[in-house]
């Protein structure tokens, strides 16, 4: 007789728990055990429990290999859902086997896990663990479909488990959507509410994200903020949208918005900080002369010297040129390409010198100097702080981050096994995505959302920025220390955003240098791995449309070429998305810093700028309300976080993979205390990349 000793933990989330039956069988090179019912006296599987249980067998089944969970009903009580996180099995001979889950199981089903050692398809010759396998990505890519989002754009997770709602009481009566006329928001409910359970958020993540949400637009609604078409009456009302809300950060951007210096730190450590290039030549487009910059540049050099030094930058926003705007609120909108030029000062400060409001020079697109009128410098600055709402927007948060980290995710879940290394390295920074990508879908990019309420350009505008963003996508970009020497970004000081997503690359290049090189020992292995090569096939298909054009890899041949396609992954999940996303509201709460929408045409002259002038031209009350109140909600994370580097869920058994997840774990630690170091010592703390703030996954 050989006795089994079996724990099985239960999830610690709310709901977790289940009164449904749950029968094991276990699974061993030397047979296979009977089902046994798994039931003590009272109660069993509660949340955050972990029962413990002895199976009996009539002989030893050698090496266990898979386990099977069963859940069926349980007297009179009704079907609910339940989500297990591993069992763990000791084996008469002292031998202990982890067999990981993490996932729901809903209905009555048979669930088939696999002892928790990470295997490629190389590594496995039981034929009923390689069959295993097959009906593993079988069943997933059956559930998991691609669906095309918008013609040009990455394609995203179709949703299987929705179904219209059965009416009971009234047939006749519509289904409600979400949306309460003269509410500043809209939620398609379709598109959160029927996601897979695996998919969604935690109830406690749920609970945090729509009882923020509601009283923040009630209280808008109450104050009838969201009914206002016209101006602002005087800058300082707009404090008024968020009286409680504020942070040391959201306070020195509007005490320092109009200020050349708060400006041009903006492009270093803002909320896109990845946009400006070194300028060697002036491009024919932006005609700036030595007359023109010579009050900026000082009497002791010029243009020209400036250029060769490599002090001059460029932010160029000819990706938004030629897109026709929109009404909003019965007024016509308006949207311009600026460019605008910048100096790195013998000060260490970056410097605008030089604004063009179009991609066209001529008499009607005068170029704008510091040395103008203070309302026609300000409004010029203020186009460019919109242009930037939409490279930021649509570009570096929503296209590079959102949208690119869905197809990995989605990509992960259809092509590789649950006991792949490379899912148990990825799976950590997919949670949640594909739930917040719903949600912002619904806010942002739908019929009342965002896109036809608060912006110029609308919807079929911002998904054409995304659309050409794509195009112009290039797999270097996404390789961050290429992108800093293409920029030639990397002799600016005080450019913090470089010098901590660096720290936080390198360390996660180790920690995936370490889990690659354990599982594979040579290149022939990973050109081999049929699985993985389809996961990167499948990439190169589904985000970024089967574009040669775009370098990004259909096949990986050595093991360098997987670091290094997989450091990209992580880091556009975890440390890129927290780069852009995490300081939203700071930067934006004092709209004039980041206007979605602009009331007058760009100016064609100057010496025409006025204070009322320059009200007339921002967005209105209600368009700035319903644009800050999405923002708020999109950058607000709510709770049941996981900084990057914490790993609750035991996907790696094997020693070695989890002695590199402690070594990711000191080195980030170290990273954080350096960057609280250097923060107590500056005027403006710069946080964003402090690991301790930085979510393993992109959850909001």
């Amino acid at each position: 007789m050989a006795v089994y000793r079996v724990k099985v933990a239960t999830g610690t989330d709310l709901m977790s728990g289940t009164l449904d039956s749950i029968s094991l069988t276990l699974v061993g090179t030397g047979g296979e055990s009977h089902k046994q019912l798994l039931d003590h006296f009272g109660r069993d599987f509660a949340t955050g429990a972990v029962d413990e249980y002895t199976i009996s067998c009539a002989q030893d089944l050698g090496e266990l290999i898979l386990i099977r969970l069963d859940k069926e009903p349980y007297s009179f009580f009704p079907k609910n859902p339940w989500y297990c996180n591993y069992v763990q099995i000791s084996t008469p001979n002292a031998c202990t086997y982890h067999f990981p889950c993490y996932q729901w199981m809903d209905g009555y089903e048979t669930l088939e896990l696999r002892e928790g050692r990470g295997k490629t398809v190389a590594d496995d010759c039981l034929p009923i663990l390689l069959n295993h396998r097959r009906e593993e990505l079988r069943a997933k890519q059956d559930f998991y479909h691609w669906r095309v989002f918008v013609p040009g754009l990455p394609n995203y997770v179709s949703i299987p488990s929705y179904h219209p709602p059965v009416r009971r009481h009234n047939p006749n009566r519509p289904e409600w959507n979400g949306y309460v006329p003269g509410f500043p928001i809209l939620i398609d409910i379709k598109a959160t509410k029927f996601l897979n359970s695996n998919l969604r958020y935690s109830f406690i993540k749920t609970a945090s994200f729509f009882f923020r949400l509601g009283p923040m637009a009630l209280g808008m609604k109450l104050r009838g903020l969201v009914d206002r078409k016209r101006s602002w009456r005087r800058l300082k009302d707009i404090r008024k949208i968020f009286p409680a809300n504020k942070t040391v950060v959201s306070e020195y951007v509007a005490a320092h918005w109009q200020e050349d210096s708060f400006f041009g730190y903006q492009y270093l450590n803002g909320i896109n900080p990845g946009l400006i290039c070194r300028c060697t030549q002036l491009p024919d487009k932006f005609p700036v002369t030595d007359a023109m910059v010579a009050s900026s540049l000082g009497d002791d050099t010029c243009l020209q010297a400036e250029l060769e030094k490599g002090n001059i930058y460029l932010a160029d926003y000819k990706i938004l040129d030629n897109i026709p705007a929109i009404e909003l609120n019965g007024q016509q909108q308006y949207h311009c390409a600026p460019l605008c030029l910048l100096y790195w000062t013998p000060n260490k400060e970056l410097l605008p010198i030089a604004i063009q409001l179009s991609q066209t020079p001529g008499p009607d697109s005068p170029i704008f100097l510091p040395s103008d009128s203070e309302w026609d410098w300000l409004t010029a600055k203020t186009w460019v702080r919109y242009a930037e709402f939409y490279c930021h927007e649509a570009i570096a948060h929503l296209l590079e981050t959102h949208l690119v980290a869905e197809a990995f995710c989605l990509a992960t879940l259809r092509q590789l096994p649950m006991c792949h290394p490379i899912y148990k390295l990825l799976i950590p920074h997919t949670r949640f995505t594909i739930q917040i990508n719903s949600i912002g879908r619904a806010l942002l990019l739908n019929k009342g959302g965002l896109s036809e309420r608060g912006m110029s350009l609308g919807l079929a505008g911002f998904a054409e920025v995304m659309c050409r963003a794509l195009a112009a996508m290039r797999y270097e970009c996404l390789y961050l220390p290429d992108d800093f020497r293409r920029r030639g970004v990397e002799g600016l000081d005080n450019y913090y955003y470089r010098q901590d997503s660096l720290r936080v690359w390198a360390a996660l290049e180790r920690y995936v240098s370490e889990i690659v090189c354990y599982y594979y020992r040579s290149d022939a292995a990973v050109e081999g791995d049929p699985e993985l090569q389809a996961w990167v096939r499948e990439i190169f298909t589904e985000c970024f449309l089967g574009r040669e054009t775009s370098g990004v890899p259909t096949c990986l041949r050595t093991v360098p070429e997987l670091i290094r396609y997989l450091t990209i992954v992580i880091y556009t999940c975890s440390a890129k998305h927290a780069a852009v996303n995490t300081g939203q509201l700071e930067f934006t709460s004092w709209m004039p810093n980041f206007p979605s929408s602009m009331r007058n045409p760009p100016l064609q002259a100057k010496g025409l700028a006025t204070a009322q002038t320059f009200l007339d031209t921002l967005p209105d009350v209600k368009t700035t309300c319903i644009t800050l109140l999405v923002l708020w909600t999109l950058s607000r994370e709510p709770d049941d976080k996981r900084p990057l580097g914490h790993f609750p869920d035991i996907h790696f058994v094997e020693e070695t993979p989890r002695r590199s997840m402690q070594t990711l774990r000191r080195c980030l630690d170290q990273i954080s205390h350096d960057i609280r170091q250097r923060n107590q010592n500056l005027p403006l703390a710069y946080t964003y990349l402090d690991p301790t703030l930085i979510e393993n996954s992109i959850s909001i």
